[in-house]
Order: C-alpha cells, then sequence, then structure tokens
C-alpha cells in the first residue's frame, strides 16, 4: 500500500508542465497589468494591481503544480 515506488518524471515532462506553471502565473499579471493601464492610464495603479493578481495567481499554481508535477 505504499506509494514508495514512483516513477521519476522526464526532462521533457518537467518542462512542458513548468511551462505550463508559468503561464498561469504570468498570463493574469500582464494582462492584468496592461488592461488597467490602458483603461486608467496610470502607471502605478497598474503596477500595484499587476503585483496583486501576480501573487494571487502564485498561490493557485503552487496548488496546481502539487497535483500536475507528481507522476503516479
Amino acid at each position: 500500500m505504499s506509494d514508495d515506488k514512483q516513477t521519476k518524471l522526464s526532462m521533457a515532462q518537467i518542462t512542458l508542465r513548468g511551462t505550463i506553471i508559468a503561464a498561469i502565473i504570468t498570463i493574469p499579471s500582464i494582462v492584468a497589468f496592461v488592461l488597467t493601464w490602458i483603461i486608467l492610464d496610470n502607471l502605478i495603479y497598474a503596477a500595484i494591481l499587476g503585483a496583486v493578481i501576480h501573487f494571487i495567481a502564485m498561490g493557485f499554481a503552487l496548488k496546481i503544480s502539487k497535483k500536475i508535477l507528481v507522476k503516479k
């Protein structure tokens, strides 16, 4: 019943899954930054909102990575 015998991920699988997680983190923060900058025309507000969205996305990516980086 022990899961001690898990196989390792290949380099291609790690690269693909890492790229997906990087996209989950960066795309929402960049979109929020650009849209806020265009709509409000204020760089400071856009940077603050982009940073907040970035840290929220990092929290989601952490939960997602725990599920997709494990090979059973």
